[in-house]
């Protein structure tokens, strides 16, 4: 859905007219507070409202006319939520399905990185989220994915956006920036592709969005000179206080919820909140989406670690504002945007009723659209048999290269035995194996093994594999893997558990291998049953070895070795090992 021209000399005429007494609003919220988050106080006001403008933030005078009259009585009026960075994918449900869960929780404007699409169908997925964006009731606003694929040279995804299609994406009306920049050693290096990619966005004079994930020192100051403005990646808060000490926007994401007390107390301690501080969900599960919502619930969980009401609320709302260039957003004034959040209180962040563009949003299932051939039946790959799935090697012992840690991955090495010409599992290790699913290279599988992931009692397969989304598999026994890859190939995408030869729980998602376009509570339904699954399989050891680390574990651009289809792949340090084997024993 378009947003409504505020330009309108004739919508002026009649905000003005109202706003002096001389003519009825169309809808007047009346009896409720104002949340600012400029000044940072509650007052008591009505709102007046014209078309999609707020002609007047008035005094209660009951003289005031209006068509439609909202009775907020102990209810406080706060600016739409502002999601900074996010991608609908990772919620494994469609963008109109999305749209129909975080609407009515007061989100109302979303940056939104398509970049799983895009590393899935190309031009083919960026067109689908762009007629997504275009139709929907959310205030979608869709960045060009900077890195298609993630780390090229390292990784083969379903397509290859280089300068030339980055900057033709850029072009379009629809598109307001470039997305997260995830290849920082393409950008510290000034690789050829990366400063072109770049460039494109500096020339377009649309914002550039950041992935600066552990860098630190002068390879931080590089990247943000590159000329990319943003990071949500922050491990730590002396990472958050380097990144505004160097100007950059901090999109301060909900997923990683470990670290929210830590940047709260950061955050709380500063003589104000700098209006470099905006807030992003990054990536949400169907589940927790169900449950708990989103952008809504990084504000509620930030408040309840320590972070004042009204700081949150500024860093939800004017500072993403900011951040994005729209000052029709972002504020309860006359002159804005009529996007209203109407909350029990501030402290809860409890929706009872949101304002998109002056018209009241009204909980609705989302209507069904059609999904582009593009987008189903492409998993090009073959299942592989289990001996497939073993690296090959002579000799009867090998040395071979380990993944060591999730997450914070490390190189490491031990001693593997070989049979029949193909190496076993070393004591404790746990294999990944990645095949190429998306018919622009073979699709044999590419096998490593990690430390540090628990003891494992069968096989995890997924098509969910950040970022290029080749099918993943996880486990013990190569049979299991074998049972999972089968599963999914079958189903055209999706998660897979396996246990004992055979699967416990499926959750297909044919549309891209991404997302399915049933309902949200069903999907959220079947994931909960898939990671109940899984706990039956793997001994999760939090903060790092949790379920969303299988998801992450071929994240090729982050520092350190990572199995993608290529290979191991540490672009940092220049490396790609297609096989794991080192040499003899």
């Amino acid at each position: 859905m378009s947003d409504a021209d505020l330009t309108d000399p004739e919508l002026r005429d009649r905000a003005v007219a109202a706003a002096m007494g001389r003519a009825p609003f169309d809808l007047l919220i009346r009896g409720g507070r104002i949340a600012c988050p400029v000044t940072h106080t509650l007052r008591q006001a009505d709102v007046g409202i014209v078309g999609a403008l707020i002609a007047s933030v008035h005094a209660p005078d009951p003289a005031h006319e209006a068509g439609v009259v909202i009775e907020a009585d102990g209810l406080t009026i706060a600016p739409g939520f502002i999601d900074t960075h996010m991608h609908v994918e990772s919620s494994m449900v469609t963008p109109a399905a999305y749209a129909a869960a975080m609407l009515p929780r007061g989100v109302t404007t979303a940056v939104w990185d398509p970049h799983e699409f895009a590393n899935v169908a190309g031009r083919a997925g960026m067109d689908y989220a762009l007629g997504e964006a275009d139709a929907s009731p959310l205030r979608f606003l869709p960045l060009v994915p900077s890195c298609v694929p993630a780390a090229p040279g390292y990784e083969v995804s379903g397509a290859d956006f280089g300068p030339e299609i980055i900057a033709d994406l850029l072009a379009e009306p629809g598109t307001f920036g470039l997305a997260e920049v995830m290849d920082m050693a393409a950008v510290t290096g000034r690789a050829d592709r990366m400063r072109g990619i770049v460039q494109a966005a500096l020339t377009s004079g649309k914002m550039i969005c950041g992935h600066a994930r552990s860098l630190e020192g002068g390879a931080l100051q590089a990247y943000a000179a590159s000329g990319i403005a943003s990071d949500h990646e922050l491990t730590s808060p002396d990472d958050l206080r380097a990144r505004l000490e160097a100007g950059m926007t901090v999109e301060l994401r909900g997923s990683h919820d470990h670290l929210l007390p830590g940047f709260a107390e950061l955050l709380e301690a500063l003589p104000q909140l700098p209006p470099t501080v905006t807030l992003c969900t990054d990536d949400v599960f169907p589940d927790d989406l169900a449950a708990a919502g989103g952008l809504d619930d990084v504000l509620r969980r930030l408040i309840r670690y320590g972070l004042s009401p009204m700081r949150a609320l500024q860093a939800a709302t004017l500072n993403g504002a900011l951040r994005i260039g729209r000052s029709d957003l972002g504020l309860v004034g006359p002159g804005k945007r009529a996007d209203l959040v109407l909350l029990e209180d501030l402290d809860s962040v409890s929706v009872v009723r949101v304002i998109r563009d002056g018209a009241p949003v009204r909980p609705a299932s989302p209507e069904p659209r059609r999904v582009p051939p593009a987008l189903l039946g492409i998993m090009h790959c073959d299942a592989p048999s289990p001996a497939e799935i073993l690296p090959r090697a002579e000799g009867a012992r090998v040395r071979v290269a380990t993944i060591d840690r999730p997450r914070f991955t490390q190189w490491g090495e031990t001693v593997a035995e070989v049979r029949d010409g193909r190496v076993q599992p070393p004591k404790d290790a746990t294999l990944i194996s990645v095949l190429h699913r998306h018919g622009r290279g073979p699709s044999t599988p590419r096998t490593g093994f990690l430390t540090g992931w628990g003891r494992w009692h069968g096989a995890f397969g997924t098509t969910v594999s950040h970022d290029s989304h080749n099918l993943t598999l996880f486990g013990a026994e190569p049979e299991d893997l074998a049972v999972a890859a089968e599963a999914l190939i079958a189903c055209g995408g999706g998660m897979v558990a396996v246990k004992d030869g055979r699967v416990t729980a499926l959750l297909p998602l044919p549309v891209a291998g991404l997302v399915s376009d049933a309902p949200l509570e069903e999907i959220a339904a079947g994931f909960t049953a898939l990671k109940t699954a899984m706990d039956e399989i793997v001994e999760w050891n939090p903060p790092y070895l949790v379920f969303k680390a299988l998801v992450g574990a071929t994240l090729a651009c982050n520092a350190g070795p990572h199995q993608t289809d290529l290979g191991i792949a540490d672009p940092l340090a220049g490396r790609l090992l297609p096989s794991p084997v080192l040499g003899p024993a």
